[in-house]
């Protein structure tokens, strides 16, 4: 697996990877292995990888559960079905964000499902608890796991997230997603990852979000229904196969996800989804404020309100971010709230040692 290494290769290394690269009109090429299903509906193949995003409380654990039930079993659990071959029966499963208590819980919820027994470690899957763990370490140590199980064919990751130092830096998000893709043709496994989403919209969060919309084979949201606290629905939000459709499950008294079969799906929205209010936290990468205010402040402090927030208009336009008046007004506010425009008795000043 070096193909991913950030140190340059020299000329004959380029040539192998070109050589290797190379798709010809007369080889046979076997299409990806079907190995996740919900109903008829193809969710992941190997060699590909998918996610789940939810808002906090959606269940999106207990889903993700239910999948690796499924693979577990190689059977059907709630509405996902798994097809994976002999020779790909192992998963992993890794978690970043709980103890090892919790992860138990969960590891006995996946048996309790695939009706295993909780006292027995299952033959073929391996819960790892990474919490401890810088980012880096993190994914040092998933991909020493990747590269080493045998028979390797379902990777969890929960979630990915905590693989990165910053949520909204491209180039991390870049290399995450680079790794995944390495990952799943080299090893020709299906890695399924979990991320929240925002808060205020539906969009998955940060630059790493953007990244998997981009690239994975399937996005599916857990939602909490509007009517029904108790049940969360899954549906796709971006597949490369046809729509399956909406599903839902609730936790029963032995806190286990159990479908709901007399759910009947929400008629979608026509047009646009509707937005959410504008928060430039989320919006506005961190690397334009600082190019957007040395404009701003090209001619020194500014002394009165209005004149401000004409020039924030001007300086992040140069950026590429338009802002009307009040969404400059609401900008105003986040560089007040991060000291990185400060009040000097009644002028507007640019504070270049502030930390974001």
């Amino acid at each position: 697996m070096e193909k991913a290494d950030n140190t340059t290769p020299s000329r004959e290394e380029l040539a192998v990877y070109v050589e290797e690269s190379i798709v010809s009109v007369t080889n046979t090429y076997e299409q990806s292995p079907v190995v996740l299903m919900v109903d008829d509906a193809v969710i992941g193949t190997l060699g590909n990888f998918s996610a789940s995003i939810g808002k906090a409380k959606s269940k999106k654990t207990f889903n993700v559960s239910a999948i690796v039930a499924s693979a577990l079993r190689n059977s059907t659990v709630l509405h996902y079905r798994s097809t994976f071959p002999e020779n790909k029966r192992n998963i992993l499963y890794i978690d970043t964000e709980q103890g090892r208590h919790h992860c138990q819980q969960i590891l006995k919820r996946i048996l309790r499902l695939a009706e295993l027994p909780e006292d027995k470690k299952p033959d073929n899957l391996l819960m790892l608890a990474l919490r401890k763990f810088s980012p880096k370490i993190r994914l040092l140590i998933v991909e020493q796991a990747i590269g080493t199980i045998p028979d390797l064919g379902l990777v969890v990751i929960d979630g990915i997230r905590d693989f990165l130092y910053d949520i909204n830096s491209p180039g991390e998000s870049t290399d995450i997603i680079s790794k995944f893709m390495q990952w799943t043709d080299d090893r020709q496994i299906h890695i399924h990852t979990v991320l929240h989403q925002n808060k205020n919209d539906e969009h998955a969060r940060g630059h790493i979000g953007t990244e998997l919309n981009n690239k994975a084979e399937t996005i599916m949201q857990i939602e909490v229904d509007k009517e029904d606290k108790t049940i969360s629905v899954v549906e796709a939000v971006h597949i490369r196969d046809r729509e399956f459709e909406p599903f839902a499950f609730r936790i029963n008294e032995e806190a286990m996800p159990e479908p709901v079969e007399s759910y009947l799906p929400k008629e979608k929205k026509t047009g646009r989804p509707t937005k959410g209010p504008f928060d430039p936290d989320k919006e506005i990468p961190k690397n334009v404020h600082r190019p957007a205010l040395d404009a701003v402040f090209a001619n020194g402090n500014i002394n009165n309100y209005d004149d401000y927030i004409v020039r924030l208009q001007e300086g992040y336009g140069l950026q590429g971010i338009k802002l009307g008046y009040n969404k400059a007004v609401k900008v105003a506010t986040l560089l007040s709230d991060k000291q990185m425009v400060i009040k000097e008795g009644k002028d507007y000043a640019f504070n270049p040692e502030y930390h974001y």
